[in-house]
């Protein structure tokens, strides 16, 4: 018998509006999933169970209410928000001591947009602190656990997001990613993780563009409730520095992925390019799988350079350093409780303010070079498909007791190469392809043209079609 936790959220949107299922009835379902089995995982930092059932009931009474097409497309879907994004009237942590953890006054865009399309907002989920790492474990929580292995890392930053998701404890979740902190935890726990095109969904109304690397995205078990999510959250808000241009009048990313694709031309590459980073015999196996399925499907695939070789001059690692330092530089932290920081925190300001502003200027002029090279170079193809992460996850807290400056080169040598869809600003998504034979997942990366989220969305929901992988659950998640 199918489980209220076991349907994809494009479905329980359609039983709500079907008044097939009570909004009331999923909100408790799901807040009772979390207190039941979420000791277990630590995918929550906060539970808002009071918010959430009177978004619930307000739900219900608009199903009473309005007729079926005007009402929301989220209505009735639990959606938790990572705790770097600000919820009205909720406690914001960002996994930080250091910071204040004051009641939020106001939503993000993201968060905003998702409660406005009837998202009903479960909790806030766990971050490393600031975001600044591809781990999910902090000073002021349990480290959160990866479902297909509580042993092991969930990836991150967006673990928290991730192992509700894996787990069943949303059928949707928000996340952010400024270095792939979205797709890495969707490798690591077999989801379907989006990072959009850069300007897509406002960073606004209080957090700066900076460079642009950060997007909010979405970690789901199918393609089909990523593009619902990304059509809620998608515009921007005034002063927005970056901006991408609406889908055409009458679209919508859910559509697309009800379209099959034209034949289309992919790129391939292996090797992470400008580090020497080995990459695990299981994650080449998964990105052979995918090319083949690739071809299966009519498609041509061919190989192309690594991007950070081809492109970036081999300083893309040190440059892209330079501007992570200075985006970790910029969390207002009061300076009296800096030593309340984490190790990896305190040295990735240190080295900011030991960088002068002729670094960051030619940092980052070299990196847009690298990127109008890229561009140039991928403009034929409509899609590049790589590993997602070079390495399965490893156990947690095997990072953290590295110290500072060796826990960010191991971290690079686990994902180098997600980040250069950060610094370019394309689409990218992560779908879990492959298992190995332990039964962990193992994720494969797409990336599109600036712009090109449709194109991208209706592919993956192919490659879903053809490999389903959303009947796969978790150990211990029933």
């Amino acid at each position: 018998m199918t489980q209220i936790h076991d349907l994809p959220g494009h479905r329980l949107a359609a039983m709500v509006r079907g008044r097939e299922l009570s909004p009331v009835e999923i909100a408790e379902h799901f807040l009772r999933r979390v207190e039941r089995l979420d000791p277990t995982y630590g995918s929550h930092i906060a539970v808002t169970a009071e918010i959430a059932l009177e978004q619930a009931r307000y739900a219900e009474k608009r199903v009473v209410d309005d007729t079926p097409d005007l009402l929301p497309p989220l209505l009735g879907v639990p959606v938790p928000v990572k705790d770097l994004d600000t919820v009205a009237g909720v406690r914001t942590t960002y996994g930080s001591r250091a910071l204040p953890h004051t009641v939020a006054a106001f939503d993000t865009h993201a968060a905003g947009r998702l409660r406005a399309a009837g998202a009903l907002l479960t909790g806030k989920t766990n971050t490393p602190e600031l975001g600044s790492s591809c781990y999910t474990e902090n000073d002021i929580a349990p480290p959160t656990r990866n479902p297909w292995n509580t042993a092991l890392t969930p990836g991150g930053s967006s673990g928290g997001a991730a192992a509700a998701v894996a787990a069943r404890l949303a059928p949707i979740a928000h996340g952010t990613d400024g270095g792939g902190s979205v797709r890495i935890p969707a490798s690591a726990c077999g989801l379907f993780g989006l990072k959009p095109t850069r300007g897509r969904v406002s960073a606004g109304p209080g957090r700066a563009d900076l460079a642009g690397l950060a997007t909010a995205g979405f970690l789901t078990r199918t393609v089909a409730d990523a593009a619902l999510a990304l059509d809620a959250v998608a515009g921007n808000l005034p002063g927005d520095q970056y901006t991408a241009p609406s889908p055409p009048l009458g679209q919508t990313f859910l559509g697309h992925t009800r379209r099959a694709p034209r034949r289309l031309r992919v790129g391939r590459y292996t090797e992470p390019g400008a580090t020497d980073a080995p990459v695990h015999p299981h994650v080449r196996r998964a990105h052979d799988e995918a090319t083949e399925l690739l071809v299966e499907l009519g498609h041509e695939v061919e190989e192309i350079p690594p991007p950070g070789d081809a492109h970036f001059g081999g300083t893309y690692f040190q440059d892209f350093q330079v501007l992570w330092t200075a985006m970790a530089s910029a969390a207002p932290v009061d300076p009296e409780r800096e030593h309340e920081l984490g190790p990896l925190n305190r040295w990735l300001r240190a080295r900011a303010r030991a960088a002068s502003a002729d670094d960051y200027i030619a940092a980052w002029a070299r990196l847009q070079r690298g990127v109008r090279s890229l561009a140039a170079a991928t403009a034929p193809f409509d899609a590049v498909l790589s590993p997602t992460l070079a390495l399965p996850p490893g156990p947690i807290g095997h990072l953290r007791s590295q110290g500072a400056a060796e826990e960010f080169r191991l971290m690079t040598e686990f994902a180098p190469f997600t980040s250069v869809y950060n610094v370019s600003g394309q689409p990218s998504v992560s779908l879990p392809l492959h298992w190995s034979p332990d039964g962990l997942p193992i994720g494969v990366m797409l990336t599109g043209r600036p712009g090109g989220e449709g194109t991208l969305l209706s592919l993956s929901a192919q490659l879903e079609q053809a490999r389903p992988w959303a009947h796969r659950v978790p150990p211990g998640t029933d």
